[in-house]
This record gives C-alpha cells, structure tokens and sequence, in this order.
C-alpha cells in the first residue's frame, strides 16, 4: 500500500523513506511538520530534516526554495556544510497570518518555486486545505505547534518531530496502514554542530534574498490562478 504513492521525492534519510508512501515526500499534497513551541521557534530541526531533500531536488533541477515567514535568517556556513546553495534561497516576511497564507499561496504558484516551507501556527484547516489543493509537483511543509496533533487536517502526511541532534519522527498520518514505532534519524555531523555552535559569535551573514511583505497586500480570496 506505502509503494502505490504516485508522486514522491526522497527524504534522503534510508529510514524514513521506508515508512513514507511511495518512498519519499508527497509531490501532490502538504506535509504538516509538527513540533513544541520552543523548537518552532529556532528552525534547527526542520533544517536537519529536509536538507538532504532540498539539496536532491536543487540539483535536479534550477529553481528556488521560497521560505515563508521562517524564525530565523538561514545560517549561511550550515547551508553550506549540508551542500545548500543559499543564494537559491527566498525568505518572505509578513506580520499577519493572512498576509503569510497569501505568500504562501503565491509561491505554490511560481513555476521556479521547487518547495516551499511554510511556518503558519495559526493557519485553520480552511486554509491548510487551499493550500494541500495547490501542491502540485512541489514540495510543500507546512510547520505548526506540536498541539495541532489534536486538530483536524487535510494534509495527507503529518509528522510530529521530537529531539534535538538525534531526531524521533512520529508519523500521526500517512496514506496506508498507521506506523506504530516512531523513526530514528542519526546525529548532526560533528562539524556540522561545530558550524552551529559557532553562531553564538560573530561570523558571515547568510545572503538569501529577503521579501518583507506588508499587510495591505491582496487577500486570499482575490488572488488570480496562474497558467
């Protein structure tokens, strides 16, 4: 049942691609990335979970990856130790939830848009559902508040993410039969964590290009479908 998912990329970890349906990240449909506030706030874990991804798909093909209203500015030296070509990299700022949907939207519109990650906490299952419908052969992660778990959602694989170096992913939803155990990913790379580390110090600025988008910006609903 897991191999009948038509449309898959790898996650790049051998462990989860073995309980993902057809092997890999849904290319039709959003993943829900679920975490406690604390993690959602720095990044670091959705970082070590999609870089093997985004490194395939961004060699695979020219592109960029949009981020939307990510916690932090991606940290230049640890893209590039996971092999990440920052300047391929598009980060959108909003200050409200609806502005942040639009953005999001938007990018799932893009032809040159080859993933899009999302962190909207405060999107409603309406929203998430506008969004799931337009995730054609992109990938689409959408982060959210661990207590989400409780919520109905649209998404058609939903993770919630536990841990800091050594990752456990519990898989609350998939197409196919429930996964019981929770997967185990391995620890950063000691030179990895030394790049992280070093970011308590002063040290080179990532350079992705940076979109602040105000609030009067066009609702959800008036937005055009692009051919």
């Amino acid at each position: 049942m897991l191999a009948q998912q038509a449309q898959a990329w790898p996650s790049g970890h051998t462990a989860l691609d073995a309980q993902l349906p057809g092997g890999g990240w849904p290319l039709d449909g959003l993943v829900e990335l679920l975490q406690d506030a604390q993690a959602l706030g720095t990044g670091a874990s959705v970082w070590q979970l999609l870089a093997p991804t985004l490194v395939s798909r961004m060699a695979d093909r020219p592109g960029v990856v949009v981020l939307v209203n990510a916690p932090h500015a991606p940290f230049g030296p640890a893209l590039r130790a996971r092999g990440i070509d920052s300047e391929r990299l598009i980060c959108v700022q909003a200050d409200s939830a609806q502005t942040r949907l639009w953005a999001a939207e938007q990018a799932l519109r893009c032809a040159d848009a080859l993933a899009v990650l999302a962190w909207l906490p405060q999107a409603r299952r309406m929203q998430l559902q506008r969004l799931n419908v337009l995730a054609k052969d992109k990938l689409l992660f959408v982060m959210r508040e661990a207590r989400a778990r409780y919520e109905a959602s649209p998404a058609p694989l939903r993770l919630l993410i536990q841990g800091g170096d050594r990752l456990e992913l519990q898989l609350l939803k998939r197409r196919g039969p429930p996964c019981i155990q929770p997967v185990a990913l391995t620890a950063l790379p000691e030179r990895l964590r030394a790049l992280l580390a070093s970011r308590r110090r002063p040290s080179e600025p990532a350079r992705p290009l940076a979109i602040a988008l105000p609030d009067t910006a066009l609702p959800l609903q008036t937005v055009p479908q692009e051919h």
